[in-house]
């Protein structure tokens, strides 16, 4: 028997995989396409149940879209595969035509993306990490000596020595829960192909480790392009599905960059009361 609230109402949702074009690589991310608002309640009972890093809500609203993420755990202020995600899903579904840029009302305000050849550019907020002191136990949760670490409202930013080093984590997930936001650890490359690596841990918002992490590239953007002086970045995600994101950084704001492959189109049955 299927149940559906709202007289069987039903919605349709996707899952992606991000920051890739290759199936099973990437972010996945979910995104479930409705006519109007929903109670949080319901779209963080679906999240829970998509059991993945995010779950994109979209409705129209005011000329674009509203736009919120959940994680299995909690809504969260911005997360960049799960917008690329949602942009994605809009142009492949003819909901916006493919010259037509997204735009999203979000907690985190405005955003556009639009396409640019095969990738989708996504206009974030890029608030940089302001230098801080080493929270009690950071260093012994992620078994690795810090280099540089910072903080940009949300996350922590951590710089170790090598890739090599940043590779070889096995932290200690029970402890970085007890910080206040993810962890964003990043060295210089080892490869010509990429400006930087990185990997992000959130087991404080439910995730222990996310494969490729939009809104870390916000803060990493800032980063990188005041180390190495120049505004146009390519980063890699050296998590084990691994993502290529591509950068520019432009004052207060940053262009994040990537392709998407969509790998499952579906139905849910069952609508908010």
């Amino acid at each position: 028997m299927v149940v559906g609230g709202r007289g069987g109402q039903r919605h349709k949702i996707y899952q992606l995989d991000a920051f890739t074009g290759e199936p099973f690589a990437g972010n996945p991310a979910a995104v479930c396409l409705r006519t109007g608002p929903a109670a949080a309640d319901w779209m963080q009972a679906v999240a829970g149940e998509m059991n993945l890093s995010e779950t994109a809500f979209l409705w129209p609203e005011e000329g674009g879209y509203r736009l919120r993420w959940f994680t299995p755990a909690t809504e969260v202020d911005l997360c960049g595969h799960a917008t690329l995600a949602s942009a994605h899903v809009l142009w492949e579904t003819g909901r916006l035509a493919a010259a037509q840029p997204a735009m999203f009302h979000t907690r985190s305000g405005r955003l556009r993306a639009e396409r640019s050849g095969d990738e989708i550019l996504m206009d974030l907020p890029g608030p940089p990490a302001e230098p801080v002191a080493e929270p009690a136990g950071l260093g012994q949760a992620l078994g690795t000596p810090i280099v540089w670490l910072g903080h940009n409202r949300s996350h922590y930013l951590v710089e170790l020595e090598s890739e090599g080093r940043l590779r070889g984590l096995r932290p200690d997930f029970r402890a970085l829960a007890q910080l206040d936001g993810g962890v964003i650890v990043t060295a210089a490359s080892d490869s010509e192909e990429f400006d930087f690596v990185s990997r992000f841990f959130g087991p404080a918002v439910g995730i222990d480790e996310d494969p490729v992490t939009g809104s870390a590239h916000c803060c990493l953007g800032p980063f990188w392009s005041a180390r190495l002086g120049r505004s146009e970045l390519t980063g890699y995600q050296a998590s084990a599905r691994g993502g290529r994101v591509r950068l520019r950084v432009a004052g207060d704001r940053v262009s994040v960059g990537g392709r998407a492959v969509t790998v499952l189109r579906g139905e849910l049955l069952v609508g908010p009361p």
